[in-house]
């Protein structure tokens, strides 16, 4: 099924807005998740982990208010990729999301190492220390699920929650870095963990970020199959109102 639009959603004139916004937001985003670690090793450890993984939470809370309505705020290819199986967003969107999430993320990872070096690998996302890719992906899977399933979840028509969506997964963002970043980074979103591996050149466990979010990704779609019924009622979270 080809995902609902409307009129304006297909208007080129302000898609280079929307596509613009996916790379600011998605930048505030990564300098937030990766600069907790950079500036924990340039301070010497003034930056503790509850911080560090409170930071990127509130700043997608943010990000979801003040441009929300531009492009959605998805700032995940994920996100991006599970509102199209959801027929909410326009497969033929998903490839300028993309590259406007990675180009987002990697400025963010330019703008650490231009700053500060590249202190704390600029926030790279790797497993812990004594932990297998396996048990990483796993924990990637499982917290993108709850991931997903949160943004779906608020984002559909029968919640009707509208803004509290923001609240709502800027905080999970925060609970899964509370119980799981030691284990793999808690990153949930391959555009994050792109931008430290693209400036470092360094991709050796970059599978993890992607297969273990690609998975936990379809199974939250699946979950939400089970739950509501096909997809189609959150457009107007995952397209944004921009122009109407």
């Amino acid at each position: 099924m080809i995902a609902p639009t409307s009129p304006t959603f297909d208007n080129r004139a302000v898609e280079a807005r929307r596509l613009f916004s996916e790379v600011f937001g998605t930048f505030l985003l990564v300098l937030a998740g990766a600069g907790g670690a950079v500036v924990a090793a340039v301070s010497h450890g003034a930056i503790s982990r509850p911080a560090a993984v409170t930071a990127p939470g509130l700043t997608v809370t943010a990000v979801i208010l003040f441009m929300g309505n531009v492009s959605g705020a998805h700032l995940n290819p994920i996100v991006t990729i599970a509102f199209s199986l959801r027929t909410d967003f326009p497969w033929r969107r998903v490839p300028g999301y993309v590259v406007a999430q990675l180009a987002g993320a990697t400025l963010a990872c330019l703008f650490l190492w231009a700053a500060y070096g590249k202190a704390g690998s600029l926030g790279a996302t790797v497993p812990g220390a004594g932990i297998a890719d396996w048990q990483a992906f796993l924990t990637e899977l499982v917290l993108t699920l709850g991931l997903v399933s949160t943004i779906l979840g608020t984002a559909s028509k029968a919640q009707n929650v509208g803004p509290l969506s923001a609240v709502g997964v800027g905080g999970y963002i925060v609970l899964a870095g509370l119980w799981s970043s030691p284990i793999s980074g808690a990153s949930m979103n391959p555009a994050r963990s792109f931008g430290p591996d693209l400036v470092l050149a360094d991709f050796s466990h970059f599978w993890v970020y992607v297969a273990g979010p690609l998975a936990g990704a379809l199974l939250a779609v699946a979950c939400a199959y089970a739950l509501r019924g096909r997809g189609g009622t959150g457009t107007t979270a995952a397209q944004g109102t921009l122009g109407s």
